[in-house]
């Protein structure tokens, strides 16, 4: 006797979800736990390393046939009668739409967790113990023209997105800017403040996602996209955050330091340690105070040292004051 477990994120062109997996999982531990000897087949996509593929699956092996999840029916399912006639095949915690198709009809046993005229049954995908990763705050951005010829958002931004697809984190894609009028973006900065406060740590390109970080107490893996440095590594500097890298600096294994550090109960203790500095930018607000209720003298254009700030110039001006911005740099 020997058992094949499969579902939806077995067949070609099937949708693997959360559920369909945890649910494989749970009727996996039941059969190990009861000694039923199994192997769990999966598709090309889902196939983790050492897995076996369902294509690879050697129906002579099987005397059983699970099939686990989702709804049994469809042309996908069919495809499995057809190559395991041989065997038993039990469909379990599937949704029956009609008691009638051939192809819900055609399994041996269907021990479904809902059914038309039958009470519903929990989900198998509640069943296993839930099994924690980190979640990561991801901030990424492509923006920034400002900068000219030493941008590398590009280069960086891909090189982070190839190191993150291969973390065993749950990573949820953020961005700094508000919108009320889309509600996949926050609508109030309190709304972007709340979802950073209850993240494990941030990666991010953009200095706003460093500052919205450590403002919580969480620590962040700061990516400057700016060849020689820009924002990024200046605002870290501001804060005495050592957890930042410049595009010189990409590899993975550098990155791998950071974040390890970032979850550490030492990067932890340095990131509420920031949170808990000086309020943020007090020398700026003394500054534009003393300009206001003071009384200033000088030139215009001086900043406070007496220096000249860059002039933007006739023509910048008017580049600013017409037509729609390419880009609004970004932070």
């Amino acid at each position: 006797m020997r058992t094949l477990v499969v579902g939806w994120s077995s067949v070609l062109h099937g949708e693997a979800t959360a559920g369909d997996v945890l649910a494989m999982d749970a009727v996996a531990d039941a059969l190990g736990t009861a000694g039923v000897p199994y192997d769990l087949a999966w598709s090309e996509v889902m196939c983790p390393p050492g897995g076996l593929r369902l294509e690879d699956a050697d129906p002579a092996r099987y005397t059983h046939l699970l099939f686990v999840c989702g709804p049994a029916a469809g042309r996908p399912v069919a495809g499995l009668h057809e190559r395991f006639a041989h065997c038993r095949r039990i469909a379990v915690g599937v949704s029956v739409l009609d008691p009638g198709d051939p192809v819900t009809a055609g399994f041996h046993r269907v021990i479904a967790r809902d059914r038309p005229g039958a009470a519903g049954r929990r989900d198998l995908a509640a069943r296993p113990d839930p099994q924690l990763v980190p979640v990561l705050g991801v901030y990424l951005t492509s923006g920034q023209h400002e900068y000219g010829a030493r941008r590398r958002h590009e280069t960086v931004g891909a090189a982070l997105e190839q190191w993150l697809g291969r973390l065993d984190a749950a990573r949820l894609p953020l961005d700094t800017r508000l919108d009320p009028r889309d509600w996949r973006l926050p609508a109030t900065a309190a709304q972007a403040g709340s979802v950073v406060a209850r993240l494990d740590t941030v990666v991010t390109m953009r200095m706003h996602g460093l500052v919205l970080a450590l403002r919580a107490g969480v620590p962040a893996v700061a990516v400057d996209p700016v060849e020689g440095g820009g924002k990024v590594t200046a605002q870290a500097r501001a804060w005495d955050w050592p957890a930042v890298v410049g595009t010189g600096d990409l590899g993975g294994d550098r990155l791998d330091e950071l974040l390890r550090w970032c979850l550490s109960p030492a990067g932890r203790t340095a990131a509420r340690a920031r949170a808990e500095m000086v309020p943020s930018g007090f020398e700026q607000l003394d500054e534009l105070l003393r300009e206001l209720l003071g009384d200033p003298s000088g030139e215009p254009g001086r900043d406070a040292d007496g220096e000249f700030e860059r002039e933007l110039g006739a023509e910048a001006l008017q580049r600013e004051g017409s037509g729609p911005a390419p880009d609004r740099p970004g932070s």
